[in-house]
């Protein structure tokens, strides 16, 4: 049995009943049931100051019947001006949006809930939590909400359907807490006190929601999500005719228990989803660009988050790079209290051009709660070549692993009140004729005072280590990055915090020689208007294991064993998001591979007419001096993007990209109408442009509807 720690906000109680009327989601508090609720108030400031009360009065209200749970939140105001918001996309940046978040832990276990929420002019907000406070906003599901302003306050009404959430049966106490953020006041509050240096989010804080019976069972809960999809595509460099598109597919969500969710899905189709946002590539290592595949994020965070930022044993976009998905199956959720599961199953398709077998991919992940916060968790990772012998394929195709394990161990520390923070890994592969030097370790241990932050991290690859459905760009090597951060807290005047921070990364081969190593020193001012300023200075070397090019342009490579080592000095700053025109700067001198030079700046400005229209440009530029033969190198990287909210449920976006390192103009627009909660009809148009001479590489149009259906 874990050994359970009184929870720091125990004492934060709001008791909640079953509604005595009918309820209307119409922003409106008149609802016999609203007037006799009990009222969550008296919220405490989290920033500028955690040491008082909140400027800003905000009453919150909850109720429920046999279907929904109900919310309904008073966000009182002062002063003049409009709301400060960004749009009305849904799932908004917190910091820049007036805004009212809920953070529920129906468990009550400090480590995984849901987050729903919604900014002043009514834009929508929710999410998965996992590992006691971080927010998956991939989870979309069907709930209704209401915004309505008034004169002195805006006030947020919701219906949360009980099949929209996970809970355990007959639990009647929640871990709950209620964060605000206003801009023109600068001021972020919760309802049970958060510390400062921590999110809202952070479920070590939360209060307790206390029923007045058990919730009601959520009843049978199955989902059917088919679409429709049509299109044209046209690849202009072959010269091949138009390709017509028709397809078909489902998505499926059973409930098998009120908390353990199956997802299902058949034939499904990603071309609504957002296209890589482009960088120039100066990196000797293999680059990381996110999952963005709705089906993949949902419930993911034990498949994704196992692991390291350099070491993911699992990376789902290994799955289906350039080849369809022809089915999958996830099962994932509490089996109670102190277990989490997952278990995930992909078969996708062969590819004759590449000779690319079918593949099948498998991942399992079991977690258990220790101690008050913290868990132990496992993963077992398969990739299967189907009926597939390498030794029989063909000349002139490339030669692909008959099946690639791993398998993993990992410690997860959180202290109840949060302050300690850390993580111990183990990973070991599988391959074909790849014995030892196999595995993985690391290790990371984290205090975050008020004043002072200190980390540890260390990790080790060994060379034969191999993860072909994760993210491990480097093999072979030890690790240590030690980091302390102190920061100043004026009471009063314009700075909010201020301080520096020492950073210094050092590798090492396996044989304990060196190398790698940068150190760097950086000073962070945020300012109590939240805009920021970082000034910083570093020292890099470098060692060379593998040839690169340091232009990445194919030119000539420098050799391996050649010993780099070079100064910088760099300063970014953050406009006030308050300001309907937002700008963030950030510039870097220094030297370079081959005793070169680098400068780099980096330009993103923004305007919005809120909370319609949002129009912003970014440009970065490179310029690298080198001996011959690379000589001087110019890299332009430029991006304007319009986005346009009509309503909360009619979006459109365009937004360009010019590489000038791969010289490549990339045009997108996605228009989208959510015509009923849950459900959404796509038009999405893709270019791609050889910029010099203009021409046109290849173009797209695809038409897509999307529809939920609850049975």
């Amino acid at each position: 049995m874990p050994v359970l720690a009184q929870k720091k906000n125990e004492a934060y109680k709001l008791q909640i009943r079953k509604a005595t009327s009918p309820m209307k989601i119409d922003g409106i508090i008149d609802e016999a049931a609203w007037q006799s609720a009990d009222v969550a108030t008296g919220f405490h400031m989290v920033l500028p100051m955690d040491t008082s009360a909140a400027r800003l009065r905000t009453d919150v209200r909850m109720t429920y019947d046999d279907k929904n749970l109900y919310l309904v939140v008073e966000n009182y105001t002062i002063g003049d001006g409009p709301y400060m918001v960004e749009s009305l996309r849904r799932d908004f940046a917190f910091l820049k949006n007036d805004n009212f978040l809920l953070f529920m832990d129906p468990f009550d276990d400090q480590t995984n809930g849901f987050t729903f929420g919604a900014n002043a002019v009514g834009a929508q907000w929710d999410g998965l939590m996992y590992d006691g406070g971080k927010v998956d906003l991939s989870w979309d599901n069907k709930w209704t909400s209401v915004v309505k302003n008034y004169g002195d306050k805006w006030v947020f009404e919701a219906a949360i359907p009980f099949k929209t959430i996970r809970y355990k049966k007959g639990i009647t106490k929640w871990g709950i807490n209620f964060s605000r953020n206003d801009l023109k006041t600068t001021e972020k509050s919760a309802w049970a006190p958060v510390p400062r240096q921590f999110a809202t989010a952070s479920l070590a804080y939360t209060g307790s929601l206390e029923w007045d019976a058990a919730p009601p069972a959520a009843g049978s809960n199955v989902s059917l999500i088919p679409y429709l999809l049509g299109g044209i595509a046209k690849d202009y460099e072959k010269g091949t005719p138009e390709k017509y598109r028709h397809d078909a597919g489902l998505d499926a969500k059973v409930a098998i228990t009120s908390s353990l969710n199956l997802d299902l899905t058949v034939n499904p189709d990603f071309s609504q989803v957002d296209v890589d946002k482009q960088v120039t590539n100066l990196d000797r290592f293999e680059l990381f660009f996110p999952e963005k595949r709705q089906f993949f994020l949902e419930n993911g965070d034990q498949f994704s988050n196992f692991g390291y930022t350099t070491i993911r044993p699992f990376f789902s976009r290994r799955i289906g790079l350039g080849v369809p998905i022809h089915f999958g199956a996830r099962l994932s959720g509490k089996l109670n209290k102190d277990w989490r599961l997952g278990v995930m199953n992909m078969q996708t398709g062969k590819q004759e051009e590449t000779g690319l077998p079918a593949q099948n991919f498998t991942v399992a992940a079991l977690q258990r709660r220790v101690f008050s916060r913290s868990n132990l968790g496992f993963i077992f990772i398969n990739k299967e070549s189907v009926n597939y012998d390498p030794t029989k394929a063909a000349d002139n195709k490339p030669v692909y692993s008959r099946y690639n394990r791993n398998m993993g161990l990992e410690y997860n520390l959180a202290s109840s009140n949060n302050f300690w923070t850390g993580k111990a890994m183990m990973l070991k592969s599988y391959s074909p004729g790849k014995t030892g030097h196999d595995v993985a370790h690391a290790a990371n241990l984290q205090y975050a005072g008020k004043t002072w932050n200190i980390s540890w991290q260390h990790e080790y690859v060994g060379r034969n280590y191999n993860a072909e459905v994760g993210y491990v760009p480097r093999q072979g090597y030890i690790k240590m990055a030690p980091q302390i951060t102190h920061l100043f807290l004026p009471l009063s005047g314009k700075v909010l915090s201020h301080g520096p921070q020492v950073t210094t990364t050092w590798f090492f081969d396996e044989k304990l020689n060196r190398t790698d190593n940068e150190t760097m020193l950086n000073y962070g001012i945020v300012f109590r208007k939240r805009n920021t300023l970082n000034i910083w200075a570093s020292n890099t070397y470098i060692k060379l294991l593998q040839p690169f090019d340091p232009t990445n342009t194919g030119k000539d490579s420098l050799r391996i064993g050649t010993q780099h080592g070079w100064n910088t000095a760099g300063a970014d700053y953050v406009s006030k998001p308050q300001s309907l025109f937002t700008y963030a700067l950030s510039a870097r001198y220094g030297g370079y591979y081959a005793n070169g030079t680098r400068l780099m700046t980096n330009t993103e400005l923004g305007y919005r007419f809120q909370p319609y229209v949002s129009i912003a440009i970014s440009a970065n530029y490179n310029y690298i001096n080198l001996p011959k033969p690379w000589g001087d190198n110019s890299f332009w990287l430029v991006g304007p993007r319009l986005d346009v909210t009509m309503t909360n449920t009619l979006f459109f976006t365009g937004f360009m990209q010019y590489n000038g390192q791969q010289k490549n103009m990339n045009l997108n627009t996605r228009f989208q109408w959510r015509y009923r909660p849950a459900s959404d009809l796509f038009i999405v148009y893709t270019d791609n442009y050889l910029p010099e001479p203009f021409y046109v590489k290849n173009r797209a149009l695809v038409v897509k509807l999307v529809y939920w259906l609850n049975i």
